[in-house]
């Protein structure tokens, strides 16, 4: 018994509104072996502000995102759904305090979307475990455990979650049938294409990116593409001061 206390506390931290029969260790079981992190890969992005500022206006690895997951375009901003987007970079890096950085990067938007961090103030505010991460990082949410209280929403220091204020499937013109649509009440965000990761393909964003400005891989290999980058770049993360170990770089 204290030695599952023990493992609670590790895994969910002492949550302002925890539920001290639940543990969040019970969802790792479910993805597979309650091991280190270290035993397996650990999912991260890298992202090249500048190849990706090469076309201001190309939108294609959002286009494709919100394709693959049946995200709605909704005319009513108050009601946005976004899984990935851009956002002014002064607003994605608020505590950025390299004030002599490229004027080509800092006056420009930039990609942000969930960070899937290593320590996500989200999960352990969840009181449902609607929202988890899983032993390789993802920071997953099951849609059908959501009783839309927005806990996670205003957990997020990132922005990342969508709140579904209506039910967005009359926004989608042609859904795509492999993914499951969401309903009014719950709450959405990116989750680095899991379900392709299964079938050993890249994240939608990343393999319709034609510039080459994202990188997919595992931080845990030490020869894998993105670890080779990170080598050799110097790459900042969002509000690392939080201490929520984010696993999205910016190469600048």
């Amino acid at each position: 018994m204290e030695h599952d206390r023990r493992g609670f506390i590790k895994i969910a931290g002492v949550s302002a509104i925890g539920l001290a029969g639940l543990s969040l260790a019970g969802r790792d079981g479910e993805a597979g072996e309650s091991e280190p992190v270290a035993a397996g890969p650990r999912w991260a992005m890298v992202i090249d502000p500048r190849k990706c500022l090469k076309d201001d206006g190309c939108i294609s690895c959002i286009t494709a995102c919100h394709r693959t997951h049946n995200v709605p375009s909704i005319p009513n901003a108050r009601h946005e759904v976004k899984w990935i987007w851009k956002e002014r970079f002064t607003e994605a890096f608020p505590d950025q305090e390299a004030h002599y950085i490229d004027e080509a990067l800092t006056t420009r938007p930039v990609l942000v979307f969930c960070n899937h961090c290593d320590n996500p103030p989200c999960v352990r505010v969840c009181p449902t475990q609607a929202t988890w991460r899983r032993p390789d990082g993802i920071v997953m949410m099951d849609w059908h455990r959501c009783i839309g209280c927005r806990y996670c929403v205003a957990g997020c220091p990132y922005g990342s979650r969508s709140f579904n204020w209506e039910d967005p499937r009359p926004y989608l013109a042609s859904p795509d049938p492999q993914f499951p649509t969401r309903t009014k009440g719950v709450v959405e965000k990116c989750t680095l294409c899991e379900e392709r990761l299964d079938k050993k393909q890249l994240p939608a964003c990343v393999e319709a990116c034609q510039e080459k400005a994202m990188l997919f891989g595992d931080l845990n290999d030490p020869e894998s593409e993105v670890r080779k980058v990170l080598r050799s770049h110097f790459a900042i993360r969002r509000k690392p001061a939080l201490g929520t170990n984010p696993a999205v770089y910016y190469l600048v």
